[in-house]
């Protein structure tokens, strides 16, 4: 017997989406965190970090003491309150990066984020690098939110080696992780400049420079995309891999040989590798047999 059709209830308010009132949430809170992290930087300024209390903070911008710890734990805290949200905008970058876009061109993209924190309020940013200079315990507070960016680049990078590799003798782990470690230092070598400098420059041109130089030094031995597999055969010894490779994909892979006379080598990567990439992995692997 044929079911009755369902009355379609119309749409209301009711049915926004609830990523809508989560992202309100959101800025409600971090636009407290930042008149949180206001009133904390002028205390510091006019009293002295180590006078001032979190009574005092809160009681400056207007709030209770519980308010306040509802979103800082401590003082020193309070100096930073863009780091968390910075932290997600950083691993968005990563999470939609192009599957063809080298990842340490992805890696790079994502810090600046980190620095459109800092220039959205340079005279706020200055007063800040001033005070972390002064303060031990703000420095080190400065120290552990570089750390988190640096182990977030690194697992972002050991994502496009082979996970099966990963193992004692292997230097891809070390390769991702002192790659990771130079964007960062590039980018706080350039931050640290601005600063000083009382947050004038361009300063995204000399980040984009900074970033080539280690793009450069780094970006050979990263591989573009999600890892490879693959396997070779002993290769010809004359000739170029280019005039001899023919392709074939089927599913998820693309397979590449290339006439070697008597034998063939042969290599198996996923499709969204570009050829190029692949053609000059197998290049890099003949020259290394030759060598």
């Amino acid at each position: 017997m044929p079911q009755p059709a369902k009355a379609t209830r119309p749409k209301t308010t009711a049915d926004a989406p609830e990523s809508a009132a989560g992202t309100r949430a959101a800025a409600q809170r971090l636009k407290m965190r930042r008149e949180l992290a206001a009133a904390a930087m002028e205390l510091f300024s006019t009293k002295g970090y180590e006078a001032t209390t979190v009574d005092e903070i809160a009681a400056t911008a207007g709030v209770a003491r519980r308010t306040f710890f509802r979103h800082f734990r401590s003082k020193e805290e309070a100096i930073f309150p863009d780091h968390d949200d910075t932290l997600v905008r950083a691993e968005a970058v990563l999470n939609a990066a192009p599957p063809h876009e080298h990842p340490l061109d992805t890696v790079c993209r994502g810090i600046k984020e980190v620095m459109r924190m800092y220039a959205a309020s340079p005279s706020v940013s200055v007063a800040r690098y001033r005070l972390t200079r002064e303060v031990p315990t703000l420095r080190e507070r400065e120290i552990a939110s570089v750390a988190r960016y640096e182990r977030l680049f690194t697992r972002y990078l050991l994502g496009h080696f082979d996970e099966r590799d990963h193992h004692d003798g292997n230097d891809d782990p070390l390769l991702a992780e002192v790659a990771a470690s130079a964007v960062v230092t590039a980018h706080n070598h350039v931050l640290r400049r601005w600063l000083r400098a009382g947050g004038e420059g361009d300063v995204e041109a000399q980040l984009d420079h900074a970033f080539a130089i280690v793009r450069e030094t780094f970006g050979t031995g990263i591989p573009v995309g999600r890892a490879t597999r693959g396997t070779v055969q002993e290769p010809a010894r004359s000739g170029t891999p280019r005039e001899r490779a023919s392709t074939s994909a089927a599913g998820d892979e693309r397979r590449v040989a290339v006439d070697a006379g008597d034998e063939v080598l042969v290599a198996v990567a996923r499709t969204d590798v570009p050829l190029d990439d692949v053609m000059r992995t197998i290049e890099r692997a003949l020259k290394d047999r030759r060598g």
